[in-house]
C-alpha cells in the first residue's frame, strides 16, 4: 500500500502541472493526428493501398514512432530535468519516497497521457476506414510494453545526462531521432539493406513497430510476434532496474550540490 500511494501522489502531482500547461497537452494532440495523416496519404499514394490499408499500416508507426516516442520518452526527460530546477528533488530528501515508487509515478502519468494517444490515434483511423483484426489485449500489451521502455530511457536520459531545460532536445534528438528512423517508424524496414536490418534488431522502437504493425495490421498472434514480444519484455525489465539505479545515483549527486 505505502507504494501505491507513492506511486499514485507522483503521478497525480504531475498530471495536474501538465492539465495547468494545457497547451503541452493540445500539441501532443495534434502531433499524433498530423502525422498519422501524413503517413496514411504517402502510403495510400505511393504503396498504391485503399484508404483503409494505408491507414492499418500508418497506425501502430505513428503512435509507436510520434505519439509514444515524445510524450513518453521526451516527457519523461523533461519532468525530471523540471524537478532539478525547481528544486523538487531537495523536497524528496526529507521524505520517505522510494526510488521504485518516483519511477513508477512518472510511468503512471505519462501511461495516461500515451494511453490517450492511442485511443486518439486509433479512433481517427478506424474513422477514415480502419479495422484492426489481431487480438486487442495483445496490443495494449506491447503498448504499455512500449511506454515501459520509453520512460525508462527517458528517466535514464533525465537522470543522468540532462542538467537544464535546454539539455532535453538535444538529447532527444541525438538519442532518439537515429533510433527511429532506424526503427521504421517513418521508412517501411521492408526498404532497408540487409546490414541494416540486423542492426536494426538491436533497436527497440524495431521491435515496438514490428510487432504492433504484426498484431493490429496483419492479425498475427503471440507465436507469430515472439521474438519481438521477447526482446520488449527484457528491455522493459532492464529500463525498469536501470531507472531504479539511475535515481539514487542522482539522489546522491544532487546531495552533494
Amino acid at each position: 500500500m505505502k507504494y501505491w500511494r507513492e506511486t499514485l501522489a507522483v503521478a497525480q502531482r504531475i498530471l495536474i502541472e501538465l492539465w495547468r500547461r494545457r497547451r503541452s497537452l493540445i500539441f501532443w494532440s495534434i502531433f499524433p493526428i498530423s502525422v498519422l495523416l501524413l503517413n496514411g496519404l504517402i502510403l495510400a499514394e505511393r504503396a498504391k493501398l485503399t484508404t483503409a490499408q494505408a491507414f492499418e499500416s500508418a497506425a501502430p508507426s505513428t503512435l509507436v514512432g510520434a505519439a509514444l516516442f515524445f510524450s513518453c520518452l521526451g516527457g519523461s526527460v523533461a519532468t525530471v530535468v523540471a524537478e532539478r530546477e525547481q528544486q523538487t528533488l531537495k523536497r524528496l530528501f526529507i521524505s520517505p519516497l522510494s526510488g521504485t515508487s518516483y519511477f513508477l509515478g512518472i510511468f503512471f502519468a505519462h501511461s495516461c497521457i500515451g494511453i490517450g494517444q492511442a485511443l486518439l490515434v486509433y479512433t481517427v483511423a478506424a474513422f477514415l476506414g480502419a479495422e484492426f483484426q489481431g487480438s486487442v489485449l495483445l496490443g495494449v500489451l506491447i503498448i504499455l510494453l512500449s511506454i515501459i521502455s520509453y520512460v525508462g530511457v527517458g528517466f535514464i536520459l533525465g537522470t543522468q545526462f540532462a542538467r537544464r531545460t535546454e539539455d532535453v532536445n538535444a538529447l532527444v534528438a541525438a538519442f532518439g531521432v537515429p533510433l527511429l528512423i532506424l526503427g521504421g517508424a517513418f521508412l517501411p524496414t521492408s526498404l532497408f539493406p540487409e546490414t541494416l536490418l540486423e542492426i536494426a534488431k538491436f533497436n527497440p522502437i524495431y521491435h515496438m513497430n514490428e510487432a504492433l504493425l504484426g498484431v493490429w495490421a496483419s492479425g498475427k498472434d503471440l507465436a507469430d510476434i515472439q521474438g519481438h514480444f521477447e526482446f520488449l519484455c527484457g528491455f522493459a525489465l532492464l529500463m525498469v532496474a536501470g531507472g531504479w539505479f539511475s535515481y539514487q545515483r542522482m539522489l546522491n549527486v544532487e546531495r552533494k550540490l
